[in-house]
């Protein structure tokens, strides 16, 4: 039997990534051949273990600054298009594509318009996305994660499949519910800043965790940074005898999710859908220069569901002290928030996107 080909098309921060792998891996034991395009940024994420055939695509925003950067940026456009033509028409020319949104899948989708193969888009977020935006008219369909996306012209929502949050496939099936929690009293917090750390959260975080260890409240910080925030973290933390373990980017987030009893988080889409899958109740903290503030509306989303938290970065130091040791204080409402994100569940989104992938491809049209 000849398998059928589709190409992912992904780059980029892990929230783009992550979901491309784990669809790539889930299509590839459905008997899919699988190959992704990928940019620069975005190979960082694939381990050593990484199978997946893939090709590197250059990618670039439209930079406005000045003539000279917005002049390079489209150089790098168009000479990613002409490498993504040249790979659809002699190398692996798919059945269909799947762009992960972001602009690193631009091109290869805008290839993909040029040569006729169909292609879809995936919108995690609560509003579309500028490439998904100029990529929806010529997109077969856009899976989302949620039938609340807003910016979808009324002519395009014909285009809409809701199919839930991809996520990792370990993710699926795991609950923080079943994995033993420490038994001593310990509070334990983790500090997750998404794929490339939040810069913000090393620099305002430590001044609330200094005044909790002088308020005598037991916790332990697991905390994700940058490289060059280990050295002033960690002499910070035994200065103020905080109980602490930091970690740079890792695939195996899942090791610390078992940990956790409360998660500071950004509020990229991937990251709050992998925080409700794994049932742990979460602080919400938007990047304030998301695009089209994205990730405040990704968070206020899950507030009205009482799902989560939701604190700015402005308030940070005003009120997060005040948050967590209401939340520590209040078993409650720890059981509220985990009682909620208890009635949902992306266990079916492979199955979803297995069955629509298949539809589409077999359409005439």
């Amino acid at each position: 039997m000849i398998k059928k080909k589709i190409l992912i098309a992904t780059g980029g921060t892990g929230g783009h990534i992550f979901p491309a792998l784990g669809i790539a891996n889930n299509l590839i034991k459905n008997n899919y051949d699988v190959r992704l395009t990928i940019d620069e940024r975005g190979l960082s994420y694939l381990d050593d273990n990484n199978s997946i055939s893939f090709t590197k695509i250059p990618s670039s925003p439209i930079i406005k600054e000045n003539i000279f950067k917005l002049l390079k940026s489209l150089l790098i456009i168009f000479s990613s298009i002409i490498k993504s033509l040249s790979l659809l028409l002699f190398l692996n020319r798919p059945n269909i594509i799947l762009g992960m949104g972001g602009y690193a899948s631009f091109p290869v989708c805008i290839a993909a318009t040029i040569l006729r193969i169909k292609f879809i888009i995936y919108e995690n977020n609560l509003i579309i996305g500028k490439a998904n935006r100029y990529l929806l008219p010529f997109a077969k369909n856009i899976f989302v994660s949620y039938k609340e996306l807003e910016g979808v012209k009324e002519k395009e929502k014909k285009k809409v499949i809701e199919v839930g949050n991809i996520i990792r496939e370990e993710i699926i099936g795991f609950n923080s519910k079943n994995v033993a929690k420490n038994n001593d009293g310990i509070f334990n917090i983790l500090v997750f800043g998404g794929s490339q750390g939040a810069k913000i959260f090393a620099e305002k975080l430590p001044e609330v965790f200094r005044k909790m260890k002088k308020d005598g409240i037991s916790f332990k910080v697991f905390q994700q940074c940058q490289l060059n925030q280990n050295k002033v973290l960690s002499d910070f933390y035994k200065k103020e005898n905080i109980n602490f373990e930091l970690f740079n980017f890792t695939n195996k987030i899942t090791n610390f999710y078992s940990k956790a009893n409360l998660v500071i988080t950004r509020s990229g889409a991937s990251a709050l859908g992998e925080l409700i899958n794994v049932k742990i109740p979460f602080i919400a903290i938007p990047l304030p220069t998301s695009a089209d503030d994205h990730q405040f509306k990704n968070a206020k989303y899950y507030e009205k569901k009482g799902m989560c938290y939701l604190l700015e970065e402005k308030n940070i130091s005003e009120h997060l002290y005040k948050l967590i040791n209401s939340i520590i204080n209040n078993n409650v409402k720890i059981q509220r928030i985990i009682q909620n994100q208890s009635q949902y569940s992306d266990k079916e989104v492979f199955n979803q996107l297995n069955n629509n992938i298949e539809k589409i491809i077999n359409e005439k049209n």
